[in-house]
C-alpha cells in the first residue's frame, strides 16, 4: 500500500502531448502520479489539453508552450507555487519551467537543446547553442544559493559510459561528446546536485531513449540515458526510489523517450 507521506514525481519527454495523451493517462493512473513534468509537448498554450489533464486529477496545470516544438509542463494534484519560466541564450523558446511545492521544495523542468548532428560549434549553430545553454544553466546555479531543489527533464546528454550502448562508438556523436558531458558535470557541481537514478543504480547500464530508426529497438538495445532526475544533497536522502519506466517504449505509438519515476518522502 502506498505511504501517505510520499509523493510520486515523474518526468517524460512525451514527443507531442496531443498525439500521446492516452499514454499519459494510462501512466498517471497506473503509477498514481502526483506531479508530472513533461517535455517536448509541441503545442501552444491555447492548444494544451487542460480539460483532459484535469480529468486525470491533475488540477494544477502550468505550461510554457510553443507551436510545433519544445513545450514544457508541470502538472500536479498538489498545490504549486512560485511558477516561473526562464529563457536562455536570448531565445524565446519554451524549454524551461519551475515551481515549488510542499515545504518550498523547488522543481526545475528542463528541455535542453539536442544540438544537431555535427559536434563542432564552429560549423554547427545548434551545437554551439547547446553548449551556451549549458553554460547559462551553470551560471544560474552558481549565482543563486541552491537548496531543496530538484532539476529534471530531457537533458539530451548521456554523461557516463554506462549511459550509452557503446561509449567508444558514441564519443564523437552529439549527446555523448566529452565537451557536452564535461559541461553537464559543471552544472551538477555548480548546483551541488546528485544524480538520483545513479544513487540507486550506480553501475547498471541504463537507457531512457531508443531511436525510432531501429526496427527492433529492444533487440538491438542501442539506447542512451538522455533523461535525468537530480536533486541537491540536502534532500537526496528523502528519495525512496527512482527508476526508468522502460516498458513504455513498447506501448502503441510511443514516444522515443520513456518516463522517469521518483518516490519522494515528504516527512524525512
Amino acid at each position: 500500500m502506498r505511504k501517505i507521506n510520499s509523493i510520486n514525481i515523474a518526468s517524460w519527454n512525451i514527443n507531442s502531448i496531443r498525439l500521446r495523451f492516452p499514454l499519459i493517462a494510462d501512466f498517471v493512473k497506473k503509477k498514481k502520479i502526483d506531479i508530472l513534468c513533461l517535455q517536448e509537448c509541441k503545442c501552444t498554450n491555447s492548444d494544451f489539453p487542460y480539460k483532459d489533464i484535469k480529468d486525470l486529477g491533475l488540477n494544477h496545470i502550468y505550461y510554457n508552450g510553443q507551436k510545433g516544438y519544445n513545450g514544457v509542463a508541470i502538472l500536479s494534484n498538489v498545490q504549486l507555487n512560485q511558477v516561473e519560466t526562464f529563457n536562455f541564450c536570448e531565445k524565446t523558446e519554451a524549454r524551461h519551467i519551475t515551481c515549488s511545492f510542499g515545504d518550498n521544495i523547488i522543481i526545475h523542468n528542463f528541455y535542453i537543446p539536442a544540438g544537431g548532428d555535427e559536434p563542432d560549434p564552429q560549423i554547427n549553430e545548434k551545437f554551439r547553442y547547446k553548449l551556451q545553454y549549458l553554460d547559462e544553466m551553470k551560471n544560474i546555479f552558481l549565482r543563486n544559493r541552491v537548496e531543496k531543489t530538484m532539476i529534471l527533464g530531457d537533458f539530451n546528454i548521456a554523461p557516463n559510459e554506462n549511459d550509452v550502448w557503446s561509449h567508444k562508438q558514441l564519443l564523437n556523436v552529439v549527446s555523448h561528446t566529452k565537451v557536452e558531458t564535461d559541461k553537464l558535470l559543471e552544472v551538477m557541481v555548480a548546483g551541488g546536485f546528485n544524480d538520483i537514478i545513479r544513487n540507486f543504480f550506480p553501475n547498471e547500464e541504463l537507457f531512457s531513449w531508443w531511436s525510432y530508426r531501429s526496427k527492433d529497438w529492444e533487440k538491438s538495445n542501442r539506447g542512451r540515458r538522455l533523461d535525468h532526475f537530480w536533486a541537491t544533497k540536502d534532500i537526496t536522502k528523502n528519495f525512496l526510489s527512482c527508476s526508468i519506466f522502460k516498458e513504455a517504449r513498447s506501448w502503441e505509438k510511443p514516444s522515443d523517450h520513456v518516463p522517469l519515476l521518483a518516490i519522494y518522502n515528504l516527512e524525512k
